[in-house]
């Protein structure tokens, strides 16, 4: 059984379908891409699968349970993770903190608001956890400084540990290289290498710089005005004369 098996989501807005029929898997550990040009409806299958939005049609199943009506704060606990296009970090933290209130909020254990009166520092296992998280990403040396003060691609690299911390089963990447230079870029797709590597946490990316989807997933889905029109091993899609003509705008 896959990690997560939507099929058959189906929405509409207005007159609009922004998806059509649309099903796909991702298995435990996969490292899965999600493209199309804008207006594909990529956002809106994010949107339906972690529960802001409830598809007209369709199911949506992780882990064996159907999550169908479910919050998104329970889908969170039950392992889905997730980062955003547009970075939601506390400027005036730093990104240690930003990990050790993660940590908290994993543990549920009443202790987040005495952090908030200064009435309960870390325990030593939290901080073990966040120091490994923290190597893991290679920003150990910025990691106290405030986020207003670093690049935007340790800032991403945050925000990816902040989402690691809550040890999920699978990880929902919204372009996370949005506004990265080439070589953030590249040691962005490192890391999710490592993450892959270490922690066996599936993925599924949404990206728009090709070059980090060919270096960070091994299957593809490609949706073009809410259809899937390719899925399949990623070097066998990007190949395919229906996707170049439609994503790539290349005449076949």
């Amino acid at each position: 059984m896959a990690l997560l098996e939507a099929t058959g989501i189906s929405k509409r807005f207005g007159g609009i379908e922004a998806l059509s029929e649309l099903s796909l898997f991702v298995d435990a550990g996969d490292a899965v891409g999600l493209v199309g040009p804008n207006g594909a409806g990529k956002t809106t299958l994010f949107n339906c699968l972690l529960g802001l939005l409830r598809p007209d049609t369709g199911r949506v199943i992780f882990d064996g349970r159907d999550l169908g009506g479910m919050p998104i704060h329970r889908r969170a606990r039950f392992g889905i993770g997730r980062t955003f296009q547009r970075m939601e970090l506390f400027t005036e933290m730093t990104g240690r903190e930003h990990l050790l209130v993660a940590e908290r909020a994993r543990r549920r254990d009443g202790a987040l608001w005495k952090d908030l009166l200064n009435r309960g520092g870390p325990s030593a296992d939290e901080i073990g956890r966040v120091d490994a998280t923290l190597d893991l990403l290679g920003i150990t040396d910025v990691a106290d400084l405030p986020v207003e003060a670093l690049s935007m691609g340790h800032g991403r690299l945050v925000e990816l540990g902040r989402a690691l911390m809550t040890e999920p089963k699978l990880l929902l990447l919204d372009e996370p290289s949005s506004g990265l230079d080439r070589t953030e870029s590249l040691a962005l797709s490192g890391v999710l290498a490592r993450v892959q590597d270490e922690r066996t946490t599936a993925i599924l990316l949404v990206e728009h710089d090709l070059d980090m989807v060919l270096r960070s997933v091994s299957r593809l889905y490609v949706l073009d005005f809410g259809v899937l029109i390719a899925d399949g091993p990623t070097a066998q899609v990007m190949a395919d004369a229906g996707v170049r003509r439609a994503y790539l705008g290349q005449a076949v």
